[in-house]
Formats: C-alpha cells, sequence, structure tokens
C-alpha cells in the first residue's frame, strides 16, 4: 500500500513540474510537504557504504581514458595535495554514492559539482560584479539534494582542513542548510520573474562576510573584490603573453602552459618552423568557425570584429586536468584591445548514468544550457563548438571569456566567520539557481518552517567528510 501511496506521489510531482498542465503553487506545495512522510527529512542524515559500492579509485582510473596521458601525474597530484582537493577532483565518486541516498525525486537543473569552491564572483554584462555559481561541468537535471548534499559535504571538509573543532563546522554546514531553506521559501513567495531577476552582487557577499570579520579579515574580502575587478583580458594579456618580433605570443611554461607551435614540434619530433601571423590567424580562425555560427547574432557580430593571433593549451582545475583546454588570444582593431578566450572539452556530466541526458545535446551544448539556467547573468561569450579528435572523432568543447571579473575565496587561509557567511550566501545562491529552474513551491513545501532538513544534512556532511577520508587513503595507497 505504501508502495503505490509513494508512486502517486511521485507521479503528482512530475505533473507539478509539468509546463504542459499547470499546477497551482498552492497544491505544488501541498504536494512537497506530503512527501516528508514518505522521505522524512532524518533519512537525509544516513551515509553508509552501501553493499557493491563502486570502487572509488577504479571510478577515477575510469575518468583518465581519452585524456592527455602526460598530464594525468598533475591531476594525481593535484588530487594528493589534502582531503579537500580529492574531493574537489572526485565528483565521479560523491555522484555514486549520491544515487543511492534518498530523494524526493523533485528535479531541478543541478550543478553537478556544487563544492564551496565552486562559487565566486564575476562580471555581469553591465560590469557588475556579482556572486553566484562558477562551475557546470556536471551541470544535468537531477535531484535538489544532491547539490546540497555536496555543498554540505564540502564545507565539512574544508573546515577539518583549516583545523575548526566540530561545533564550528556544525554550525557552518547548518547555516548553509538554512540559508537554503529559508531562501527557498522566500522564492515561493515570489513571483516568477522576480525570482529570475533575484541576485547577490559583491556588496551584499561584503556585508555578509565582513559582519563578524575582524579587522584584517574585512581588509582580506575588500582586496579580494579589488582583485576580481581588475581580472579580465588586460590582465591576462600581461601575464599570459610576450612580444616577439612585433608580435604577441603566449608564453611556453610546460607542462602547465603549451603554445599550438610547442605541441606540434613535439609530436612531428621535428624542429619545424613556427607558423607566421597569418597561418595561425586562419588555425585559430578554423578553430572558433563553428562556436560562431553558434552564437546569436549580436554576439557573432561582435567576436567578429577580433581575429585570432595565438593558441595555446592551458591546464585548468583539478578534476579538468588532462582535458583538452585551450586560450585563444584575440586582437581588435583598435590598439591594446584584446580578448582571451577559454575553449574547455566538455564530457557527460557524472550525473548522467543516473538521471539520463538530453539525446539532442552535445556535452558542450548541455553545459552552456545548463549555465545558461542556473546564472543571474552569463558570459556574454558563452557558446559551444565541436573539434576533430585525433581519431576524427568529434570532440565537444564550451566557449567563454577567461577572465571576466574572476574571484574567489581563499578558502586555505579563510577563518570561521568568513566560511560560515560564505556557506550562507552559497546556500542563497544555490537555492536561486533551483528556484529558477525547478518546482521552488514544492521544495518550499518539503522543507518547511522547521530545521529538520538542516540537522540532517550536518549529519551527512559528518559522516561523508568520514568516507571522503577513507577514499582519500585509497587513493594515496594508489599512487604509492
Amino acid at each position: 500500500m505504501k508502495a503505490n501511496q509513494e508512486q502517486r506521489v511521485r507521479k503528482d510531482i512530475r505533473k507539478a513540474l509539468s509546463y504542459k498542465k499547470q499546477v497551482s503553487a498552492k497544491e505544488s506545495k501541498r504536494r512537497g510537504k506530503a512527501l516528508r512522510e514518505l522521505v522524512p527529512h532524518a533519512c537525509h542524515e544516513a551515509w553508509q557504504v552501501q553493499e557493491r559500492r563502486n570502487d572509488a579509485i577504479d571510478l577515477l582510473s575510469k575518468q583518465d581514458e581519452g585524456r592527455a596521458q602526460e598530464l594525468v601525474p598533475i591531476r594525481k597530484e593535484r588530487m594528493a595535495a589534502s582531503p579537500f582537493a580529492f574531493f574537489r577532483g572526485a565528483a565521479v565518486i560523491m555522484a555514486n554514492d549520491l544515487a543511492r541516498t534518498p530523494s524526493t525525486g523533485i528535479r531541478v537543473q543541478a550543478c553537478g559539482d556544487a563544492h564551496v569552491a565552486n562559487f565566486g564572483l564575476f562580471h555581469s554584462p553591465e560590469r557588475k560584479l556579482i556572486f553566484d555559481i562558477t562551475d557546470f561541468d556536471e551541470t544535468e537535471i537531477a535531484p535538489w539534494e544532491w547539490d546540497v548534499k555536496r555543498l554540505g559535504a564540502s564545507l565539512e571538509i574544508c573546515g577539518r582542513e583549516r583545523g575548526f573543532d566540530s561545533k564550528v563546522r556544525r554550525a557552518i554546514v547548518k547555516t548553509a542548510a538554512e540559508a537554503y531553506r529559508e531562501a527557498m521559501r522566500e522564492f515561493a513567495r515570489m513571483g516568477t520573474l522576480d525570482v529570475w531577476y533575484a541576485h547577490m552582487d559583491a556588496d551584499e557577499l561584503y556585508e555578509r562576510m565582513a559582519h563578524k570579520a575582524s579587522k584584517s579579515e574585512r581588509k582580506e574580502a575588500e582586496e579580494l573584490l579589488d582583485k576580481a575587478r581588475s581580472k579580465n583580458s588586460a590582465r591576462a594579456i600581461k601575464k599570459l603573453t610576450e612580444v616577439v618580433d612585433g608580435e604577441l605570443r603566449i608564453v611556453n611554461e610546460p607542462p602547465l602552459i603549451v603554445p599550438l607551435r610547442e605541441i606540434v614540434r613535439q609530436y612531428s619530433g621535428m624542429d619545424v618552423p613556427d607558423p607566421d601571423m597569418h597561418e595561425r590567424e586562419r588555425i585559430t580562425a578554423r578553430l572558433l568557425s563553428h562556436y560562431r555560427k553558434n552564437l546569436p547574432d549580436d554576439r557573432r557580430r561582435l567576436i567578429g570584429q577580433y581575429r585570432g593571433v595565438d593558441i595555446a593549451r592551458k591546464v585548468v582545475g583539478v578534476g579538468s586536468v588532462g582535458l583538452q583546454a585551450w586560450i585563444v588570444v584575440m586582437e581588435g582593431a583598435a590598439e591594446k584591445d584584446h580578448l582571451v578566450l577559454q575553449i574547455k572539452e566538455a564530457r557527460d556530466s557524472v550525473l548522467a548514468p543516473f538521471v539520463g541526458k538530453n539525446a539532442g545535446d552535445t556535452p558542450g551544448q548541455r553545459v552552456v544550457k545548463g549555465q545558461k539556467a542556473m546564472q543571474i547573468a552569463s558570459d556574454v561569450l558563452l557558446g559551444w563548438t565541436e573539434l576533430p579528435g585525433k581519431d576524427g572523432t568529434p570532440r565537444s568543447y564550451y566557449v567563454r571569456q577567461l577572465w571576466d571579473g574572476k574571484g574567489s575565496a581563499d578558502l586555505d587561509e579563510i577563518g570561521e566567520d568568513a566560511l560560515e557567511a560564505l556557506a550562507g550566501a552559497c546556500g542563497w545562491t544555490l537555492a536561486h539557481a533551483h528556484a529558477r529552474t525547478g518546482d521552488r513551491f514544492a521544495i518550499a513545501g518539503y522543507l518547511g518552517k522547521g530545521d529538520g532538513f538542516d540537522h540532517a544534512l550536518v549529519r551527512f556532511a559528518q559522516s561523508y567528510a568520514d568516507q571522503n577520508e577513507r577514499d582519500y587513503q585509497a587513493f594515496l595507497e594508489s599512487l604509492r
């Protein structure tokens, strides 16, 4: 009987999420509240190794397939730095684990890798510094709880790494859960357009972080904002390029930055001449041609005013190391009018085996669509493309500006109060992304006024942080 009841409730939720048949906010909220009987808040706190749990190290090893093998050791080295670094690069492990945890069945456009280091600052098209999710490589339509649990676990792991005691860590994780719950309840009282336009800017983030901060911490927050404001293509040009024979060239700093000319030399085994300016422009134009076609007309006109002058492979991130990632330096007609684009390989989301994927989208399209759905304002040059791989099979990529007001908190130095404030900002931001893309009324109804879910998340985060440490030790052992 209970199984039939659960099936009926889940069917009602799917109807509530359907655009073909509108369900009132009141009814959707009622259905969300009814889910508490089937999926109590307390059931989210449990984590224990499931029977037939996939071996964590095998999952990571499978991800090395198709990567630049000379860069895989760098990925492993970065993940070996600490339990938190390992957690950042191990989204595939947690995705496998989350798929075995209780779920309400309410789906949203999930980030898929919503750890605390994937929230940060960037410029909106109006050149306003805003705070939002910044990484969408794993985005997919999936249960909202998965994102919240990954955020909570990351805060617990980060707090352990900073040496905070258990009471402080519990408060930090609870702040994130409470911020998510209260924000979702607030969004459920707002109109759809009001939810869509809601955002958190840099000034609001500063107020949150400076509220209980010391003088030195407030100074650090101010420096973070100043640094983010100045992080743009002009700064990238200064850091990543040099002038050779009157031409702008990307510096060669192997293995992290390797210009295409050097890669050609390595694979050919010959001291081939460096292509001249016109040849490099031709190669770059060919690489970006499909990207341009996929842009809206106004953005296509914008990018058409630049010409590519050099291209290089650039290692980025932790979990992404070894995937194809390129930077392209472009010049406009005016003096010192530069643009630096990043072309980054996209693969299927780690969530896809458990929730399915849109067969009509390439991985690059999935990333771009997910980012535009979740963020308040995405990069104006965000787009996707495909490039041929070594065997001729197309590889999927997404394209964006390399730096455009990019900034994030220094989690290696962050204090207790600052991390708690950041946790609250992340909780609000994640709720906003989910409210934009899912049934905010049902989620709000399920969460309710009480703090039952908040406490469940705290306990889950503690248990999963323990699991992460066990997996991390197994990873270090595999390296030995």
